[in-house]
């Protein structure tokens, strides 16, 4: 069986997002994935060959702003000789955001993100939950409690530390991991059936 590679591509400023990334890369693993956690203003060769080797990528970074903080458009700057060539091409891609604001326009983000990897020519994996906490029978405690679809947003008060990211947000980036996980392990297994029908058709 194939083993899906998967990079978390990140920022963090205050460590809130550094939660969630922890969360997607456990999960994934936990879902057979190999994975690597990698900070944007960190990677060395070897973090960029895996990234260019993994069946998927999945983008975190907090919302400034509206968008991304600087440190990842500096990241995403420095792959244009990859968009160049769309060595990215075909991988696949997610992502997850946190703001201190409930709403805090981290929409912008995920966009921004699925936006980078459209660009790559990537397949953008969206969070595959119903939103939470949208009825008096729901709780802060739900899924996916703000009800985005395009990826995974949590929310965090800016005068807390790490211990305040929030449990259900730090399952519901778990969720997007086992999800990207699963379906990377199937597009996996899908490439290396078409290389076997390939191999076979030219023997």
């Amino acid at each position: 069986m194939a083993i899906p590679a998967i990079a978390v591509v990140y920022y963090s400023g205050s460590g809130h997002t550094k939660v969630l990334a922890e969360a997607v890369v456990a999960a994934a693993a936990s879902a057979g994935a190999s994975t690597a956690l990698l900070r944007v203003d960190e990677l060395t060769e070897d973090s960029w060959n895996f990234i260019d080797q993994a069946d998927a990528i999945i983008f975190g970074a907090p919302t400034y702003m509206g968008t991304a903080p600087s440190a990842f458009h500096a990241f995403a700057e420095k792959t244009a000789g990859r968009w160049a060539v769309q060595k990215w091409h075909n991988k696949l891609g997610a992502g997850f955001t946190n703001a201190a604001c409930k709403a805090g326009d981290k929409n912008s983000t995920l966009d921004y993100f699925s936006t980078f990897a459209a660009q790559h020519g990537m397949n953008w994996i969206n969070l595959g939950l119903l939103p939470g906490w949208k009825s008096t029978k729901g709780t802060e405690n739900d899924l996916n409690r703000f009800g985005y679809f395009n990826g995974a947003a949590a929310q965090t008060f800016s005068d807390v530390g790490i211990e305040g990211v929030h449990p259900a947000d730090i399952a519901t980036a778990g969720h997007l991991g086992r999800r990207v996980a699963e379906i990377s392990a199937i597009f996996a297994a899908g490439k290396l059936a078409v290389d076997r029908d390939l191999v076979s058709a030219g023997a």
